[in-house]
């Protein structure tokens, strides 16, 4: 009996160094983990900027809003139309697309959410927390599904989430 994913041709009997197919990893953790770490990381600075510069939680939520949806949107097109699958064997282009496009808006949504809390320096400490847990959480993906290091691929995500941090901060006291 075979499963609803390997009918999907998701779920391919080659397996990863880590132990999962590699189709699947390949088809649906790939483009789940580039739109995660992008939505997590690119709306950082836009978010985090607003907020210092305004002072105002609710304008840091548009903000973040705004950029959540419209990297959800540009990712979802980037990788959809990166190549149909064929050549490079990454499966449907429309699904890739839906799963980047997907996650690309749930990693900027994520963070973007405490600045619905009124109190701008609540909403900055709330969302410094998520967005800690969210490059863990990238990390975890990482290490279960590329047989990554953990701690390597800790350090390597929380440098990138504090360059684009420090820079929206930067950007938003000037």
């Amino acid at each position: 009996m075979t499963s609803l994913l390997e009918r999907l041709g998701y779920g391919g009997r080659e397996m990863t160094a880590a132990g999962h197919s590699k189709d699947f990893v390949l088809k649906v953790v790939q483009p789940s983990l580039v739109g995660l770490m992008d939505g997590s990381v690119s709306t950082l600075a836009p978010i985090f900027a607003s907020a210092f510069a305004t002072g105002r939680a609710h304008v840091a939520f548009l903000v973040g809003l705004a950029a959540a949806v419209g990297a959800g949107i540009s990712m979802g097109f980037s990788e959809g139309l990166s190549d149909d699958g064929k050549l490079t064997g990454r499966g449907n282009p429309l699904i890739r697309g839906a799963i980047t496009g997907v996650a690309t808006f749930v990693g900027g949504i994520m963070h973007t959410l405490p600045f619905l809390i009124p109190h701008i320096q609540i909403a900055l400490v709330v969302a410094f927390f998520v967005v800690g847990f969210e490059l863990i959480a990238i990390s975890f993906i990482r290490y279960r599904f590329f047989a990554m290091s953990f701690w390597f691929s800790a350090v390597q995500v929380i440098i990138g989430g504090l360059l684009v941090f420090g820079a929206g901060v930067f950007i938003g006291m000037s």
